[in-house]
């Protein structure tokens, strides 16, 4: 057993697990927000597009998706095409610029985060497992106005409007998979879910001395556990089995959030630190619903030159519960999406020219999102591209993907939403566990 390697392999876990740990401390300030986005107001927030830099250059697919190059965590039954010594780690961060519009004017924000820590390991013969830690959700925005009422002013002297919000639910992830009847792969993943979110509204009185600000907020810390299953169907076709097809389905069983919920209201007096408790209520039983989730998905190529892939994904959030904002029509619906993704490589073996052993990707997705605003349901669409470039052997990469997209509109008093997301991952990939007859 080479015990340098794995200890090398190990200490660079844990410190990726301390850095993801840290990002999401840095996320618990309003200058640093993980999304930024007037829909994370709702819900448990702006859910996070799962998947690394691979499947997200493909519109999101990973259902149907089979390689031995990389990990796909998206359907937990592929983790076993690999080769039997194989040790995979892959670890990512994204970066994000929103370009928002009412119709009125219009507004800019960037957030940066850690997008994902993976790590698969081979088990006996044809089985695996995988280990992960990824975002599921996250709340970021904040607004900011002041009082223009002549007679108010003149009253109170200058006022200020806040609400702003910040928090994530992350999910931790531990499953295993193995192949069974010659053509099939079954996996499972038990997933945690856990994090904090907070949402605060503040009138601040900042010229009269003797009116008091007010703070408002709602904190939930929140945990639950999951389970997600997967199933695939793999075939190869032609000479050598050349071609292939593969076929995946994947679900994951519904869950409540439960932990602690905090609403209070608080007074303080300009110029002075104390502050009075208007109104506090604490409960240990917030509860939280999440929705079971199912997908579907297809993928077609040849081995090591081409590949076309396709996948749909449901969650029906109509019987969640959590809180809406006051004044607004928020209803959850059922969200779907549709992904399509292709990927081709020139010469993946040529040694002459390095771009031709590139893995290049495209691919485009529409997702009806869980919001609905008085019977104006939030879509979004865009479209994907990147590449995978190989680093000193074969399989290590570096993983670039692009998404442009659009989310909502300016009608019936909404927002619309543009924006760029960068999305990079490294991709390391070994061979443990060998004896070398020349050091």
């Amino acid at each position: 057993m080479q015990t340098g390697k794995i200890k090398k392999s190990l200490f660079f876990i844990l410190l990726s697990a301390l850095f993801f740990a840290g990002a999401d401390a840095m996320g618990q300030n309003t200058d640093a927000l993980g999304t930024y986005t007037p829909y994370s107001l709702y819900g448990i927030g702006n859910i996070e597009k799962q998947g690394t830099a691979v499947n997200r250059a493909m519109g999101g697919i990973g259902t149907g998706l089979r390689s031995n190059r990389y990990i796909n965590y998206l359907n937990p039954a592929s983790i076993t095409n690999r080769d039997t010594l194989s040790f995979m780690l892959d670890f990512g961060v994204d970066q994000k610029n929103i370009y928002s519009s009412d119709g009125i004017s219009n507004t800019g924000y960037n957030t940066f985060s850690v997008k994902n820590l993976v790590f698969s390991a081979p088990v006996y013969k044809k089985s695996a497992l995988i280990v992960g830690v990824v975002p599921y959700s996250n709340i970021g925005y904040k607004f900011e106005n002041t009082e223009t009422d002549p007679s108010i002013v003149s009253q109170y002297g200058s006022i200020t409007y806040q609400k702003y919000g910040e928090g994530s639910i992350n999910q931790f992830f531990i499953g295993g998979a193995m192949n069974f009847l010659k053509d099939f792969s079954i996996g499972a993943q038990y997933i945690y879910y856990f994090g904090a979110l907070n949402r605060n509204s503040n009138v601040l009185f900042s010229s009269d001395p003797s009116v008091r600000s007010i703070t408002t907020g709602w904190d939930y810390s929140l945990g639950a556990s999951s389970v997600k299953v997967g199933l695939q169907y793999f075939k190869g076709f032609g000479e050598r089995n050349q071609y292939y097809f593969n076929a995946g389905a994947t679900y994951t069983l519904a869950t409540s959030l439960k932990g602690d919920y905090n609403r209070f209201a608080r007074a303080q007096q300009e110029g002075t630190s104390a502050i009075d408790t208007v109104y506090n209520y604490s409960t240990d039983n917030a509860k939280v619903k999440l929705p079971h989730e199912f997908s579907i998905g297809m993928s077609i190529g040849q081995r090591d030159k081409w590949m076309l892939g396709a996948d749909y994904v449901q969650q029906n959030w109509k019987s969640s519960a959590y809180d809406g904002v006051e004044g607004m029509n928020f209803t959850p619906n059922t969200a779907r999406s549709f992904r399509l993704g292709f990927e081709f490589i020139p010469n993946m073996y040529d040694l002459k020219y390095y771009f031709k052993r590139v893995t290049y990707r495209f691919g485009a997705y529409y997702d009806q999102t869980y919001m609905n605003f008085g019977g104006n349901r939030i879509n979004a669409a865009g479209f994907t591209f990147g590449m995978s470039l190989p680093i000193y052997r074969l399989y290590n990469a570096f993983n670039v993907a692009v998404d442009f997209g659009q989310r909502g509109s300016t009608k019936n008093n909404l927002v619309r939403e543009r924006y760029v997301q960068f999305v990079i991952n490294i991709s390391l990939h070994d061979l443990w566990f060998i004896k070398y007859r020349y050091q």
